[in-house]
């Protein structure tokens, strides 16, 4: 994907969907963003993103040590865990969401508590806020409801813009009904993300990227998917390791 002098790509894909019997499955959006003689993502995944994470960097030809600038959308740990592996990077987080994450009682939430403790003095932490530009061409806007300082980014061009939503708005679902799933705070959710339609229909072709789900884009009023869903679980249930069996999430 191209916007101006950026290019962008989806190094891992996030799933709508929630774990029934093991806790939160936790498979969130990651995106590289690269141009003016920056090398940005926004978000970076949860712990078992880890190996895949440096591989699909890699294949863009991306080292850890390379990335000027990880841009978090949130502090839970599906979103933000690891900025560490990132030692040469400027750390965006709101302002705001720092400051609550760093109040929530351990063991209590999705906040990872010693990360968020180390972030609060990481040498390089940027904390934004509200109508800040924390990126070249990229601006933060407030969108309480997940967490209280939930921050979408939107990255402007000059026919397009594309949001990046994290957990604002999850996934298309949340998009079109308003209503959220796990949110604080329902009608700040829906406010949320009332501003979220705001940036997105402000340019006709705009790109919205959420926390949980493909990017998508309005064709003629329809939110309209942009490429494939890719999410499969494969487990061995047979007798040996050559044996398993491959569940297909991509409907």
């Amino acid at each position: 994907m191209k916007l101006d002098n950026y290019d962008i790509e989806i190094v891992v894909q996030g799933f709508p969907g929630k774990s029934v019997c093991h806790g939160g499955l936790g498979w969130s959006t990651v995106v590289l963003i690269r141009g003016e003689g920056r090398i940005a993502l926004v978000d970076t995944g949860s712990f078992g993103m880890r190996r895949m994470l440096r591989e699909r960097l890699a294949e863009h030809g991306v080292a850890p040590a390379d990335v000027t600038d990880v841009i978090l959308t949130h502090s839970h740990y599906d979103h933000s865990v690891n900025f560490t592996l990132f030692p040469n990077a400027r750390i965006v987080i709101g302002a705001d969401e720092l400051v609550w994450a760093a109040e929530q009682p351990w063991g209590e939430s999705p906040v990872p508590e010693l990360y968020v403790r180390e972030l609060r003095q990481w040498p390089t932490l940027a904390a934004a806020r509200d109508g800040d530009t924390v990126f070249p061409g990229m601006t933060a806007h407030l969108a309480p409801g997940h967490t209280p300082g939930c921050l979408v980014y939107v990255l402007h061009g000059r026919e397009r813009d594309l949001v990046f939503t994290g957990d604002a708005a999850k996934n298309r679902a949340e998009l079109i009904s308003r209503g959220t799933d796990m949110t604080y705070d329902s009608a700040l959710s829906s406010a949320s993300i009332e501003s979220i339609w705001r940036h997105w229909q402000k340019k006709p072709g705009s790109v919205l990227v959420p926390g949980h789900d493909l990017p998508m884009t309005q064709i003629d009023g329809h939110t309209d998917y942009l490429g494939q869903r890719e999410a499969s679980i494969k487990a061995w249930f047979g007798d040996d390791l050559e044996s398993t069996t491959t569940f297909r999430l991509s409907a």
